[in-house]
């Protein structure tokens, strides 16, 4: 890859708290796709780079999207008047069971993908469904959007209708294991465990899946705590363990590379586990809302010192775009601060547009941020039709965080490398 430079006004978290402003300035990529440094004025040393000057552009990290469903990017707005568990009855797993047909998947996962590639997000974990073919199409299809995603081909052996639960622990492993085999050609899309949650998965698929994610080092992806009839049900069928986290956990499925949505009902000793294990939470404001689960804490769990970014989590979420997200998790954490955590102040701007970036994209690695030896995952976004040039570069921030849409973003790279 050669280096380049890209001048514009950045952007990016140091910290929840602690923005970074470089109106007009000079961003550096190496040839290994990686930031770096910005500067107020181009070093001499890189002063023979190819330039591309994208003028009063807003220049922010790419956005990473914690948890979405690309299996149910047709229902998104709908079953928004059913609960959790009704929703998953009544609507998703009977769309879910129509990705046994290829056709079907390709054409469905095309659309997705086209979706996701236009916006903010660059990065990504997704849930498939339970079928391998129909997983490996959603890959193949990733793949060609230059995106950098971890997507996962789903494994639940109970709990659901014949027509789309697995078999058995043992036929569930080995359909997953091959999937791993059959996807390892991907440089991009790479392949992430996903138990859907403790309730559909027995205990012999758990532990099954902990001891692959051991053994080939691998990412895990599921859902925790998201409603309290969730909580009560898995309560009932793992009545020996002290929380739904420690069922994650005492299969090995607890850790750096893991993360969990939802999150909204953690007790206290499961947030300790939570950050004892550094494992990631995936706030879905949008979902959340739309199935009626509640509202996470999240600024608490900021406070904390516990990993979190963002997801869109279609189709509880009604929009794919993660600049959605972000405004979603703002509203959310000021009506929990109105209905009674007072004693917990709301996020701001400045802490949203971190879980989006930095925040999220610690799950990735050193990606989030315009910081030497980052990857240089970078969205442009032309805010001339609601900014005026007198505006300062933080007013600008603030309009940006809402107004911007898909739609504003004009130019996108991933790792360094240009997708328009």
């Amino acid at each position: 890859m050669e280096s380049f430079v890209l001048r514009g006004s950045y952007i990016w978290s140091e910290s929840p708290r602690e923005l970074v402003l470089k109106p007009r300035a000079y961003g550096v990529c190496d040839e290994n796709g990686c930031c770096a440094g910005v500067f107020d004025a181009l070093p001499e040393r890189y002063a023979a780079l190819p330039l591309r000057d994208l003028g009063e552009a807003l220049i922010v990290p790419g956005y990473s999207d914690l948890h979405t469903h690309a299996a149910q990017y047709r229902d998104i707005g709908l079953g928004m008047d059913m609960t959790l568990i009704e929703w998953l009855d009544g609507l998703t797993y009977p769309e879910e069971a129509r990705f046994a047909e290829a056709d079907f998947a390709r054409e469905v996962y095309g659309r997705f993908a086209a979706e996701l590639r236009t916006g903010f997000t660059t990065r990504a974990a997704i849930f498939a469904s339970a079928h391998r073919e129909g997983t490996e199409i959603l890959m193949e299809l990733l793949e060609q959007t230059g995106l950098h995603t971890l997507v996962g081909k789903v494994n639940m052996d109970r709990s659901a209708p014949d027509y789309i639960r697995e078999r058995d622990a043992a036929s569930a492993l080995a359909d997953t294991e091959r999937w791993l085999r059959e996807t390892a050609r991907f440089q991009n899309t790479k392949p992430i465990l996903t138990p859907r949650f403790v309730p559909s998965c027995t205990p012999e698929l758990l532990t099954g899946l902990g001891r692959l994610a051991e053994q080939r080092g691998l990412p895990v992806q599921s859902h925790l705590d998201e409603t309290p009839e969730e909580v009560a049900w898995v309560r009932e069928l793992c009545p020996d363990s002290e929380s739904y986290a420690a069922v994650y956990d005492a299969a090995e499925l607890l850790g750096p590379q893991t993360v969990m949505a939802h999150c909204i009902y953690m007790t206290d000793a499961e947030c300790a586990l939570m950050k004892e294990r550094s494992a990631f939470i995936a706030h879905c404001p949008s979902s959340n809302a739309n199935v009626r689960s509640g509202i996470a804490p999240i600024r608490k769990y900021l406070d904390m010192g516990l990993n979190i970014g963002l997801g869109t989590d279609i189709s509880g979420g009604s929009s794919l775009d993660m600049a959605d997200a972000v405004r979603d998790a703002l509203s959310a954490s000021r009506l929990l601060w109105r209905l009674g955590e007072e004693h917990w102040p709301h996020l701001h701007a400045r802490e949203a547009f971190y879980l989006a970036t930095a925040g999220g994209g610690a799950y990735f690695g050193k990606v989030g941020k315009f910081a030497p030896g980052y990857a240089f995952d970078a969205v442009a976004v032309d805010d001339g039709a609601w900014s005026g040039g007198d505006e300062t570069l933080e007013v600008r921030f603030h309009k940006m965080i809402y107004r911007a849409r898909s739609a504003n973003v004009v130019s996108k790279y991933v790792n360094g490398r240009r997708l328009f």
